[in-house]
């Protein structure tokens, strides 16, 4: 098989990270007979400091064209005081945006071997925590009309769905819960809002079309406390865009590092997702050699898991990277009460995980 991943590394630590994950794609590519064709896009500060633009048409084009899009991290605070419309961050926008990239899936997974890292007890995390956030991307109030008053006293966000923007999420979300543990919680605020009424009606109309999953309701403030209280009752869930973005941090944050965590951003197909770790670009570590590489080398296992149909080669990355941490293992974020001699350089990492796919 050959495909063309356009590859944006970024700001901060996105290089660094990327660059592993580089690693290991090849490392698949030699084992399967695949060859991978790597196409540098420019995006985020860098883009700002070369063109003055986040995100310039040529290089989305790029992506456009590609079969999918591997993502480090853009921004910073060398840009913080960039023009509002030309921001880093307004380079992840155009790409979901331009590639109509309107389904964010954000796993959590507290794996054993760092468990002594998650924040919550051993007696609420027992069962293990494995949830998948389902978060609409390209709608709702990120999108909606915003404004000000003439005199400036007044501003205001507009949260808007339509129909058809909920009812594809929501299919996403029952598409992912028959192939887990067929549970399907809507989180909304459908007491108070009248944009939430309409989840409510859209996901009613299709739950029929999938008998085995279980369907339930949260609020979103009973569900940031439930996620906290008893996180193992939760499989998939659904919400909208600024929910979904904060419960998704939450859920990151009891998984005990968010160095470790991947996420997908897809759409219908064919067309390229945009597969990312959530931690930002860490500028400060930027350059150093001590980021933690996973969660990107786990972004690319999801990018040839949904991009690319290479379930068997997704496991693999997936496998090599439990065994380097039942080795032992670590990177510094994720070192805990670890042996010095065995937290590992960002490089070391990558090279580990590396080693294991070869050897399997």
């Amino acid at each position: 098989m050959e495909k063309t991943i356009a590859v944006i590394k970024g700001d901060g630590i996105g290089p660094d990270v990327v660059n592993e994950a580089l690693k290991v794609l090849d490392a698949v590519a030699v084992k399967f007979n695949h060859r991978f064709i790597y196409k540098e896009v420019i995006a985020g500060g860098k883009a700002i400091d070369l063109f003055d633009n986040p995100l310039p048409d040529d290089q989305l084009e790029i992506c456009k064209n590609s079969d999918s899009v591997l993502l480090g991290a853009v921004g910073g605070p060398a840009w913080d005081n960039v023009e509002y419309s030309k921001r880093p961050e307004k380079a992840l926008l155009g790409l979901r945006g331009g590639l109509k990239a309107f389904a964010n899936l954000r796993p959590s997974v507290m794996y054993n071997q760092l468990k002594e890292a998650c924040p919550l007890k051993d007696s609420v995390v027992k069962d293990g925590v494995n949830i998948l956030i389902v978060r609409e991307l390209t709608g709702g109030i990120y999108f909606g009309e915003r404004g000000e008053s003439e005199d400036g006293k007044t501003y205001w966000d507009t949260e808007k769905y339509s129909w058809d923007e909920i009812e594809r999420i929501v299919r996403v979300g029952f598409e992912a819960a028959m192939k887990r543990r067929k549970k399907l919680c809507l989180v909304d605020k459908a007491n108070i809002m009248w944009s939430s009424r309409l989840w409510r009606k859209v996901l009613a109309s299709i739950k029929d079309e999938y008998p085995e999953v279980e369907v339930s309701y949260l609020y979103i403030d009973n569900a940031s406390m439930q996620l906290v209280k008893n996180p193992g009752q939760f499989d998939v869930i659904v919400t909208s865009n600024m929910f979904g973005d904060i419960l998704s941090d939450e859920a990151a944050q009891i998984a005990g590092s968010i160095g470790m965590l991947a996420s997908a951003s897809i759409g219908n197909k064919p067309g390229p997702g945009i597969y990312e770790p959530i931690h930002g670009s860490a500028p400060d570590i930027a350059g150093k050699n001590i980021a933690n590489p996973l969660a990107t080398i786990l972004s690319a296992a999801m990018l040839l898991r949904y991009d690319f149909n290479l379930e068997k080669e997704a496991s693999v990355i997936e496998q090599a990277v439990n065994s380097v941490l039942d080795d032992g293992y670590r990177c510094a974020d994720i070192a805990g009460s670890c042996n010095k001699n065995m937290i590992l350089s960002t490089t070391e990492m990558g090279t580990k995980v590396r080693e294991k796919i070869e050897r399997m």
